[in-house]
Order: structure tokens, then sequence, then C-alpha cells
């Protein structure tokens, strides 16, 4: 199993991930042509991917969906509510490339076993995914206000993680957002900051995990090196070894992540 982040923030999110029997995208957050240059830039192309998982129906994780639909016949996979959003979004979709994959549901795709799970965020039902391949384990969490008990008994145990890190509070707090948004990002429905998401990371580590890529960072109420450092002091507090055990990774809003072998 092989994954590149291809990129993360509020201004579009993608994760492409491959075995030898075929290649995925998780959520299509950029234009059709960020997408196919993404992808290009990893060595491959749209007209390699075998399937589409969406998360949920906020832009940043669907604005390529429409194009990428009609111009490619790539099987797009959705739960019951989010699909029913997508229509009323005027999100375009064939009945043939259409296909449910509801919360708590484990699915076989390009000889991956995949299960989906809820998150706590501001969307009709939004859900992110566990992969499973030869005794690897890759878990997606971002877009979640916070991350609960039954989140983490899903995700434990993960060889490497993709994990939201928002934004730091402080930097939240005293930024230039109406306060409403503010409101809105450090609720239980919003994003989890930095220390929010280290605690969580505490909680979920074991020997197998390798690789964490600090994910969906705000580009107004976050810096890369914070966030990095701040989930690193946490983890150290715990006596979780950053330097020669686990790897922290970032990631970028433009600039795939080099392809990794989990």
């Amino acid at each position: 199993m092989r994954m590149s982040v291809l990129a993360s923030g509020s201004s579009g999110n993608s994760t492409y991930i491959e075995t030898e029997k075929g290649s995925l995208l998780i959520d299509v957050g950029l234009t059709c042509k960020r997408i196919e240059e993404g992808l290009n830039h990893i060595g491959t192309s749209l007209k390699n991917i075998d399937a589409i998982l969406i998360t949920h129906e906020h832009s940043d994780h669907i604005k390529g969906l429409k194009v990428i639909a009609k111009r490619y016949d790539i099987p797009i996979f959705a739960n019951a509510q989010t699909w029913q959003q997508l229509d009323r979004k005027n999100i375009e979709v064939p009945g043939e490339q259409r296909f449910h994959f509801n919360p708590m549901e484990t699915k076989e795709i390009v000889g991956m076993d995949i299960q989906s799970f809820n998150v706590s965020h501001d969307a009709i039902d939004p859900q992110f995914y566990t992969l499973m391949r030869d005794n690897k384990k890759l878990s997606v969490i971002t877009d979640t206000g916070y991350v609960s008990d039954q989140m983490k008994g899903i995700i434990k145990e993960s060889d490497c993680f993709i994990f939201e890190s928002n934004h730091d509070v402080d930097m939240l707090r005293m930024g230039r957002y109406p306060w409403v948004t503010k409101q809105r990002i450090l609720s239980d429905v919003g994003h989890v900051s930095n220390e929010d998401a280290a605690h969580a990371m505490r909680d979920v580590i074991t020997a197998n995990t390798k690789r964490i890529y600090l994910s969906h960072l705000s580009l107004d109420n976050n810096i890369k090196e914070l966030a990095k450092m701040s989930v690193e002091q946490v983890l150290n507090q715990y006596n979780i070894d950053t330097k020669n055990e686990i790897q922290l990774y970032h990631t970028d809003k433009d600039t795939p992540t080099e392809i990794y072998t989990i």
C-alpha cells in the first residue's frame, strides 16, 4: 500500500492511495486540472484512478467532483445523506458511477479492506476511512471537532495516520476571523487544534505506528513549524519518540507529499 497527500487544507483536500490492484482518491477538493497536476507530480493520472471516496459535501472536499465524474468513468462512493447533499448542490454524477458507502461499513476496493466511520463535523453525515492490506493500516481523520473513543478504537494501531492538526488556539482567538467563525472552528463540530490532535494521537499510537502526516492546517491560524512543534511537545511528554520511532510530516495545500510505502 502506497500513498501521497496530494493537497490538504481549507483550500482543498485529496489523498491518493494505491496497491498493486489499483488506486483511489479520498476526496477531490481541488479543480480537475489541479488534481491531474498533483497526480502527474507523483507519476500517475486520473485515467488510472479506480475509485473516489467522498468524506462529506463541503467544497474543499468535492470541488472537482462534477467535472471529474463527467470526464472519467470512475466509481464514486459516498454515504446516502452525502449523496442527497451532492444532488442539492447540482453535482451531477451518472447513476452507473454512484455507489453507497455508509458509516461503519467495510468494503473491499482495489484490494484494500476499507472501513468508514463517522466524525464530528458540521456536515450532514461526515465520515472518514481506515484502509487495510497485508496487515498494514492507514487511517485518514480530518474535519472533526474532537476525536471520540469510538473513532480512536477504529483508527488505533495504524501504521500511518493522516491526522488533522488544524489550528493553534491562540492564533485563532487573536486572528481576523469573525467571532461566529471562531466559535464554529473551536466547537465539537469544527476542527481539532494542534494540542488536541496530539493528545488524541497519544491514545492511538502503538508500536506499529511509523509516520503521521499533519493535515488540514489552517492558512490563517496555523504554521507548519508551529503545528509540528506543538504536536511533538505533547507526544514527547508521553515519552513518545518523535525523532527515531515516529516521524511527523507536513502536508501542503499545493505540493503533493512524496509517495510513501506503508
